[in-house]
């Protein structure tokens, strides 16, 4: 097998590998985020602002008959 070949292909497999851990810290760390704010919205006794991320779209609308 060429030497060449071989470098150039374990290099590669690097170059992937640091991809896909880069990727998973990012999720990591969103995931972090969105769980801090799930645990401070449930802290907050505004029962409004919970229901209201729970169920987003109601609300937003008013159907009037004239």
């Amino acid at each position: 097998m060429d030497i060449a070949l071989m470098s150039m292909a374990l290099n590669q497999g690097k170059v992937q590998q640091q991809a896909s851990l880069s990727v998973i810290k990012m999720a990591i760390g969103n995931a972090e985020q969105q769980g801090e704010a799930i645990q401070k919205l449930m802290s907050t006794n505004n029962v409004a602002a919970i229901q209201h991320t729970a169920q987003p779209h109601l609300g937003g609308n008013i159907d009037l008959k004239v």
